[in-house]
């Protein structure tokens, strides 16, 4: 078993069943969307860019699904809490999924990759010297 499938795993229910329906509604939802366990956690990444991930909050104890560009979230259901670039929609491990809502969710984290409010990684970038001597920039190849 790897670290990925060890996390859901260790989980208790009914948190456990909830992280991982809602695992299934990410990677279902977009055939571009794929799986990694990345800083120890369950993370899914658009076209090979992180844009959410799975938690249990510490204080709430309840499953989450962080949003890694939150900032441009101003759904008041969203929790930015400490953080400066993500929110988090908490869950009720006891109650049936807010199916809709996290379709929404996703549907908008996911439209800002593909309108390029959010840039996927660029294909190539090179080193180039600049006429300035002591500056270098990276430029697409």
């Amino acid at each position: 078993m790897n670290a990925l499938e060890n996390y859901y795993e260790q989980q208790e229910e009914p948190t456990r069943t909830c992280l991982l329906a809602v695992r299934t509604i990410i990677l279902n939802y977009d055939k571009d969307i794929s799986a990694s366990w990345k800083y120890g956690m369950p993370f899914f990444c658009y076209k090979g860019k992180m844009f959410c991930y799975l938690w249990v909050h510490k204080k709430h104890k309840q499953p989450y699904i962080g949003i890694v560009e939150g900032k441009h979230f101003d759904e008041p259901f969203l929790i930015q809490e400490e953080r400066s670039r993500m929110k988090i929609m908490l869950l009720d491990a006891g109650k049936d999924l807010p199916l809709k809502t996290i379709k929404a969710v996703l549907k908008k984290a996911i439209n800002l990759y593909k309108t390029g409010v959010v840039k996927l990684k660029l294909a190539h970038l090179q080193k180039v010297d600049t006429p300035n001597k002591s500056l270098s920039t990276l430029v697409k190849k």
